[in-house]
C-alpha cells in the first residue's frame, strides 16, 4: 500500500515475483535490522521527509514502521494542503488588487518650503482634513501670462501674501498650483500627500481639492500643453486614491449658500470641474475650460482606463450611484 504523499513499503520482508501465471512468495531468511537506511536497498523518501525520520524507519520493526510512515506521509499531506491553500489566497489577493481601483502615479510636486523660502514663519491654525477626495476643481490665478518659470515661486509667495495679509486667510487657498511649463508645486499646507480641505470653492471645500493654473485664461488665451498634462497628472492621482474615474460625476453636499447650491443641497458635479460649475465665476476663464473634457479624458488614461466611460455618480458618502 503507499500512504497519501508517502512512499512504497512492503510489509513482513517478502517480494512478490511473478513465475509463468502463478504468483510464488520465495522464503527469506530472518535478518538483524540495522539502524540506518535498509541495507539491501537505496532509502526512498517521501516528499518534505525529514532524513532522520526515515532513517529512523530503520530501527523499527516492519508493521512499526508502516504505521509510522503513515502517520508522518498525512501530516506532510497537509502541510501540503495549508501551503498550497495559502499560494491560492495570495494569488486571489493579487488577482483582486489587480482588478480593483485604477490608480496613477503621484506627480512631481514641488514643496511649500521652496516659495515659502525667506518669508518668517506665521502663526496659522492646523490644517484640517477630510476622508478622501471625490472631485477636483481647476481654478486660475487670474494673473499675468507672460511670466518666465524660474519666477513661479515668486509669483506664488505674492499670491500667498495678497490672501493671507490682504484677506486675512489663515493660508493661501489653493491646495496646489501649476505654472505654463507644467511644474507643480503644493499650496496648502498640511502635506501633498493628504486630503487637506482647502479654501478654493466657497460651499465645496470639503472632500475636494483646488489647482490654480498661474495665468489668465479668457477667450483666445493660449493653454500650454505642458499645463494641461500637469493637471491631468494630479487629478489622475488624486482621485484614483479613491477609485474615482476623472470623467465621472460626483454628488457634492454644498457647504454655502453663497455658492450655487443652497447649503445643504446635492450638487451632481464632474469629478474634474471648473470653479465655475459651483460658484458664481468665470474661473478658469473659457480658454482653460474648453480644454476640461481632454484633461478628464488625459487623466483616465494616465489611471490605465479604458474608453468605456465610468458612468457611476459617487455622494458624499463615497457610494457609487447611477448618474441621472
Amino acid at each position: 500500500m503507499v500512504p497519501p504523499g508517502g512512499t512504497a513499503h512492503i510489509a513482513g520482508g517478502a517480494d512478490p515475483a511473478e513465475s509463468g501465471t502463478m504468483r510464488v512468495r520465495r522464503a527469506r531468511q530472518p535478518r538483524k535490522r540495522r539502524c540506518g537506511p535498509i541495507a539491501d536497498r537505496p532509502a526512498r523518501r517521501g516528499p518534505g521527509l525529514p532524513g532522520p525520520f526515515v532513517a529512523a524507519l530503520g530501527c523499527l520493526p516492519g508493521l512499526a514502521a508502516v504505521v509510522a510512515l503513515g502517520v508522518c506521509a498525512n501530516g506532510v499531506e497537509r502541510a501540503a494542503d495549508r501551503a498550497g491553500t495559502a499560494r491560492r489566497a495570495g494569488s486571489a489577493q493579487q488577482a483582486a488588487r489587480a482588478s480593483g481601483p485604477h490608480t496613477a502615479p503621484r506627480p512631481r510636486i514641488v514643496p511649500r518650503s521652496v516659495w515659502l523660502r525667506g518669508t518668517a514663519a506665521a502663526h496659522r491654525p492646523p490644517p484640517r482634513y477630510d476622508d478622501k477626495v471625490l472631485a477636483v476643481f481647476v481654478h486660475h490665478t487670474d494673473s499675468p501670462n507672460d511670466y518666465d518659470c524660474a519666477d513661479t515661486p515668486r509669483i506664488i509667495r505674492s499670491l500667498w501674501t495678497g490672501q493671507t495679509r490682504d484677506r486675512s486667510w489663515d493660508d493661501i487657498g489653493y491646495n496646489f498650483l501649476v505654472d505654463k511649463c507644467g511644474t507643480l508645486y503644493e499650496g496648502r499646507a498640511g502635506g501633498a500627500d493628504r486630503p487637506v480641505t482647502g479654501a478654493h470653492t466657497q460651499g465645496f471645500n470639503h472632500r475636494t481639492t483646488g489647482i490654480a493654473a498661474i495665468g489668465t485664461f479668457t477667450d483666445g488665451a493660449a493653454v500650454p500643453a505642458a499645463m494641461t498634462e500637469a493637471i491631468a497628472a494630479l487629478a489622475a492621482w488624486k482621485l484614483g486614491l479613491a477609485g474615482l474615474d476623472p470623467r465621472a460625476e460626483v454628488r457634492l453636499v454644498s457647504s454655502n449658500s453663497n455658492s450655487r447650491y443652497p447649503r445643504g443641497t446635492t450638487a451632481t458635479l464632474p469629478a474634474v470641474a471648473a470653479h465655475r460649475d459651483a460658484y458664481m465665476t468665470r474661473c478658469p476663464g473659457p480658454a482653460l475650460v474648453a480644454r476640461l473634457p481632454a484633461i478628464r479624458q488625459r487623466a483616465a488614461a494616465l489611471q490605465g482606463r479604458t474608453a468605456a466611460r465610468d458612468t457611476a455618480a459617487r455622494d458624499g458618502t463615497g457610494q457609487a450611484r447611477q448618474a441621472g
